[in-house]
């Protein structure tokens, strides 16, 4: 069983024991989180689409660790204007892992 969750507006697909870099959420590490936003279910019974979500359907996960993306360097020059900006940039992520996903009443349905 596979779903396709929203979060940090980002869409992702997602199974039961897959682990995920998403963007930073406020919750400690070790603690358990659910996501509500499930746009789409599939399985051996078929495929739900949401309108726009699922009703009822959640995937439930727990945080692994709170971490930091790689550097990037942001670096504007202006051409001929004697004009540069050097900045860097880290993205806080929060790495999840995919406990369980529970269709919603219309998934289990059909």
């Amino acid at each position: 069983m596979f779903a396709v969750i929203k979060t940090g507006g980002k869409q992702y697909t997602v199974a039961a024991g897959d682990e995920l870099t998403i963007e930073k959420l406020e919750v400690e590490a070790g603690s358990a989180i659910s996501f509500d936003e499930v746009l789409m279910i599939g399985g051996e019974a078929g495929t739900v689409i949401g309108t726009p979500m699922v009703a009822g359907a959640s995937v439930a996960a727990e945080v692994v660790e709170q971490t930091r993306g790689a550097k990037i360097i942001v670096f504007k020059k202006r051409r001929r204007q004697n004009s540069r900006r050097r900045n860097g940039h880290r993205q806080r992520l929060t790495v999840v892992k995919i406990t369980g996903i529970t269709p919603g009443a219309s998934a289990a349905n059909g």
